[in-house]
């Protein structure tokens, strides 16, 4: 399929008007979903048109994925900045763990977009071949400090860099995902300062114990 024309009102910096679209795209994706977000809400919110979106995005479903796609471009670039390479492996995985907890509770559109996703079994993610790469190079970063721990007797053997992976982001997601949820039921606040540091620390315990080296695996 040929790339639409562009509009004739071209804007004078085409990146700009991209990352616009991209950042409006996504609260309108993270708020009603794929099927329920609108392509004319987010032109009339970007001051661009429905044809200028097609020209950078192709369609819907594109920029659905294209949002996608920065969303996890977003946490892996500030990821890759913790310099974890350079710390000892235990610090480095408390580190990992602290980031991760603060970057999903800092981003609750990401976290709705993975739900959104999820909900669509993850077929659009698997389309994008940026966003496995993205993940496979995160999952390296993992595996690294593990094995360091490893080799330097702290971390028990038996463990996957994705079982850490998923470790961590279940903690962190459920504390963003459900902490609506279990706020209103146990009638706590646990988006609170003092509750999120807490938690915050619970969670890098919960997963130091799971993975350091105890008298079991001497």
């Amino acid at each position: 399929m040929a790339k639409p024309e562009m509009p004739a009102a071209r804007s004078p910096n085409p990146e700009a008007t991209r990352q616009n679209i991209l950042a409006v795209a996504t609260e309108e994706f993270a708020r009603n979903g794929l099927s329920g977000a609108r392509v004319d809400e987010i032109a009339a919110k970007t001051g661009s048109s429905k044809r200028m979106i097609y020209y950078y995005f192709k369609d819907k479903e594109g920029l659905y994925i294209a949002v996608l796609e920065e969303a996890y471009r977003k946490v892996r670039s500030t990821e890759a900045t913790l310099d974890l390479e350079h710390l000892p492996p235990v610090e480095a995985l408390r580190k990992l763990v602290e980031f991760t907890f603060d970057h999903h509770g800092a981003n609750a559109d990401f976290i709705r977009l993975v739900m959104i996703e999820n909900i669509h079994h993850g077929d659009y993610l698997a389309r994008s071949e940026a966003i496995q790469e993205l993940n496979v190079s995160a999952i390296g970063e993992v595996e690294r400090v593990y094995k360091r721990g490893v080799k330097a007797g702290l971390f028990r053997k038996g463990l996957t860099a994705i079982d850490l992976h998923w470790q961590i982001s279940a903690l962190c997601f459920f504390n963003v995902s459900n902490r609506a949820t279990f706020s209103k039921i146990f009638r706590v606040d646990l988006g609170a300062r003092k509750a999120q540091a807490a938690l915050r620390e619970q969670t890098v315990e919960m997963v130091l114990r799971n993975v350091l080296k105890g008298p079991r695996d001497a």
